[in-house]
């Protein structure tokens, strides 16, 4: 559904068109430029700071094998330089307005932050602006930063747990972009010049891809009037296209040598963000928040198989995976999978009642906690408008998670257990570790 429409005009700034859609929360308001970025400003007047965000829709899911990794080193680039700036100019302008900097990118987006006084917001506004379209990426600049990158991939190479969570996304996302990792390839990191990175951004950083937040003690209007100013010369371009990926599943393994411990990444696939399905949320949430969850109870408290377990919904728009990770021994590895598949099956037949309350008062704390975050109101419109074109009220997510009972939860339990998982171990493993799992995950008389 299309976003609330305010054009920009001189006789009338802020013209508004509403449609009968269901509203944001009124401390929210909304509106779209005549080049398609939208802006969203929200007003906590309790507070003396400001956030500023620009979420641009592309990341690691929109690049090609031989780009793979270049939306992240944009990202690492941003604040080296612009056309009117240096990276000094850009360090001492932030600084000055004692502004906290950040950036960081993800398989569905990019996305930049400042955070400070409230009365530097739109100052902050228009300083993101500068850097997020006129980056120049200088060539000496990019040279230090490939070696930070570089030494960021080797880290995470070693790690056990990283490990197996690439192999668990190459598992679940088979050939889609999605099965790439966020930090790319090496051999594209190490060739990548400040033409390939002007040439992205130039192809993927358009109006019709950005939202621009501001939330904190702001005005609205001035927080548009700066995004206006700011932003509203961007070229407009075409909304990113998105596919699904197609179903996958199956079992990889790596052993790492020197580790003592054994990591598992086991997933499932769900519903997805632009199914709006909130049953897949309430079950991860049953099923492994906390330590009074039927994951953490059982596999920890009574059998003493992990040492840390959890349990996620990773849902974006296109995908949505039930997501269990867990550190254990090597010599337990067996046993903890034939568990937590015993544990998945006996919830698809029956939800304890406390087990759903548990879970929905879970998600309503943190969910509050979310809006009473001002980066997080941002985050959470921006994905809203990028899948949605809309922005929920707290009510309506509210709703949507209590109206979620226990038969529509066992239904998510089933449909999973009738999928082929995805099941990735690295770290410390037994000879014929592979075989002995993919034979645990393929039965189904549990």
């Amino acid at each position: 559904m299309p976003a609330i429409d305010v054009r920009f005009d001189l006789q009338a700034p802020w013209k508004m068109n509403t449609r009968d859609l269901p509203t944001p929360d009124a401390d929210t308001s909304i509106a779209t430029l005549a080049n398609g970025v939208r802006v969203v400003a929200i007003e906590l007047p309790h507070l003396a700071s400001a956030c500023v965000s620009v979420f641009v829709r592309t990341g690691s899911r929109d690049e090609g094998a031989r780009d793979s990794g270049i939306s992240h080193v944009i990202e690492h680039m941003a604040f080296k330089g612009t056309r009117s700036r240096s990276c000094q100019q850009v360090n001492l302008d932030a600084e000055r307005l004692g502004a906290e900097v950040n950036a960081h990118t993800d398989k569905d987006h990019t996305a930049y932050h400042m955070r400070g006084l409230a009365r530097h917001a739109a100052q902050f506004v228009r300083m993101l602006g500068d850097i997020v379209q006129h980056g120049t990426f200088p060539a000496d600049e990019l040279e230090r930063e490939r070696q930070v990158i570089l030494h960021e991939l080797a880290e995470d190479e070693e790690d056990a747990l990283s490990i197996a969570s690439r192999l668990f996304d190459k598992l679940a996302f088979g050939a889609h972009p999605l099965a790439r990792p966020v930090i790319g390839a090496r051999r594209n990191i190490e060739r990548f010049t400040r033409d390939d990175l002007l040439g992205y951004v130039q192809r993927q950083y358009t109006g019709a891809n950005v939202v621009v937040g501001v939330a904190g003690n702001i005005d609205a209007s001035r927080m548009l009037e700066a995004a206006h100013d700011a932003f509203g010369a961007m070229p407009r371009g075409a909304e990113h296209a998105v596919t699904r990926p197609d179903p996958a599943g199956g079992v990889a393994t790596h052993r790492q040598v020197g580790c003592g411990q054994t990591h598992m990444v086991l997933g499932f696939p769900i519903a997805t963000l632009q199914e709006d399905d909130a049953a897949g949320i309430v079950a991860a949430a049953l099923f492994g928040e906390g330590m009074s969850s039927p994951l953490m109870d059982e596999l920890r408290e009574r059998r003493g198989l992990v040492y840390y377990a959890s349990c996620t919904a990773e849902v974006m728009d296109v995908s949505g995976q039930f997501v269990i990770e867990a550190s254990t021994s090597p010599a337990q590895l067996d046993e903890l999978v034939d568990a937590v598949m015993r544990l998945l099956a006996a919830h698809a037949e029956h939800i304890k009642a406390v087990d759903l309350e548990r879970a929905r008062n879970q998600i309503a704390v943190r969910n509050l906690g979310a809006q009473e975050r001002p980066f997080r109101r941002i985050e959470d419109a921006a994905q809203d408008l990028f899948v949605f074109g809309r922005v929920r009220s707290r009510a309506e997510l509210a709703a949507r998670i209590e109206a979620v009972g226990a038969a529509q939860v066992r239904a998510v339990f089933r449909r999973m257990l009738a999928a082929q998982p995805a099941l990735a171990a690295a770290g410390a493993l037994r000879p014929g570790a592979r075989a002995r799992l993919a034979t645990r995950v393929a039965r189904r008389d549990r």
